[in-house]
């Protein structure tokens, strides 16, 4: 045995996003890639805002002394103060810069975080489906990934979620706006919840803590709102990224940011700050972060996303294809036409388009397609998935 037993099974059943990109590259490497049509990654095809380069060669040819030495594991102190700004506007609280510790993205994010917060064998209660990566991230500090069901338009089922915590429950993590789904979680869903999390919370004698993971909440469309969490529940904590919104995937760049009004604030973020360390993120990147306070109104053209889900809604609607249509994100989640979501992913690929069954993401019966391409590729895959339709 050359690696870890644990490692090596989870590579066995390693996520269905990795095995798409892997069947990417095997089909465009045979076919030629501009007649392969690949809808399963969420890496933006949109580049980064006229200012980011602008901020970008600024910090570059900034010879002040100790740019590149070591910083506050938090991050640097003036750079919290710009994100600060933001989320207290965001939110409608006053946070400030001890509210926030930059991190290695959202995924950087929620690792410290559950490294924060979990005992061995707590549970983290997600509702399904959701984020392919949360339960290595659970179990990457001695947690267990629990799931409850959706409801209609894959809304927040409160009773499913009260049924599902237990005294073994230590966070509750949603992602709103929903990867895969594209939903949006109402303010009044947030508003149950929180209650839902302060009743738990007594009941049980211990902290319940509301995770709410949200790279995507300015990629949303016709008029939709992404109510504060922080409104609704003291004892929450937001974490997100840059990837999205700015077009910086490759940059690794986030942030957690802790509710002013949480009882234990202080001893949550020297938590999180102390794991930042310790799992060996250290911090954030430094150049990115220097960008950062320049680029706190800026974004990537969301009109040009919302304009490629109208395309790809369009013409899988006139092809016979069921969905709803996503309120948020840069992914459409269809029903799939067979039972067996897996099935009907691999006679999308014999028609040379790659999507991602509903199953990798807890939600079988569907599977994602990713719009964040160009619109060439979502309209002459339009014959292609007439075809596969017939073809079943």
């Amino acid at each position: 045995m050359s690696i870890a037993i644990k490692i090596e099974k989870t590579i066995e059943t390693s996520s269905w996003i990795r095995k798409m990109f892997e069947a990417g590259a095997r089909l465009k490497a045979e076919h030629g890639a501009v007649n392969v049509f690949d809808f399963s990654l969420g890496n933006p095809n949109l580049e980064p805002p006229e200012e980011f380069y602008t901020a970008m060669a600024e910090a570059v040819n900034d010879t002040a002394p100790g740019l590149h030495g070591y910083m506050p594991n938090a991050g640097y102190p003036h750079v919290r103060e710009a994100v600060a700004k933001t989320v207290s506007h965001y939110q409608g609280r006053e946070v400030t810069a001890n509210d926030i510790i930059m991190t290695c993205g959202a995924a950087g994010g929620l690792n410290i975080i559950c490294k924060a917060l979990l005992n061995p064998g707590e549970q983290v209660l997600v509702p399904a489906p959701y984020f392919v990566e949360y339960g290595a991230y659970a179990d990457n500090h001695g947690g267990v990934l629990k799931t409850v069901p959706t409801g209609d338009k894959f809304a927040l089922d409160i009773d499913a979620l009260a049924q599902g915590i237990t005294e073994q429950t230590r966070i509750v993590l949603i992602n709103s706006p929903n990867n895969p789904t594209g939903a949006v979680y109402t303010r009044e869903e947030l508003g149950a919840l929180g209650d839902l999390l302060r009743t738990k919370s007594k009941e049980f004698d211990r902290t319940i803590y509301l995770v709410s993971d949200e790279p995507y909440t300015r990629i949303v469309f016709d008029g939709t709102q992404v109510p504060p969490v922080f409104e609704f529940y003291e004892e929450s904590l937001v974490v997100t990224s840059h990837s999205k919104d700015l077009s910086l995937a490759g940059e690794r760049i986030g942030y957690v940011t802790v509710n002013p009004g949480a009882q234990y604030r202080a001893a949550l973020v020297g938590a999180m700050t102390l794991a930042n360390r310790t799992l060996g993120f250290v911090n954030a990147p430094a150049m990115i972060q220097r960008v950062l306070p320049k680029l706190q109104d800026a974004s990537v053209d969301i009109g040009a996303y919302k304009r490629k889900r109208d395309l790809l809604c369009e013409g899988l609607g006139a092809a016979g294809y069921e969905f709803d249509i996503p309120r948020g994100t840069f992914y459409l989640f269809v029903k799939s036409p067979l039972k067996d979501d897996v099935e009907f992913v691999r006679v999308l690929q014999k028609e040379l388009i790659l999507a991602v069954p509903g199953s990798g993401f807890g939600g079988p019966g569907y599977f994602r397609l990713a719009f964040c391409v160009d619109d060439h590729t979502i309209t002459a895959a339009m014959p292609a998935f007439k075809r596969a339709l017939k073809n079943i």
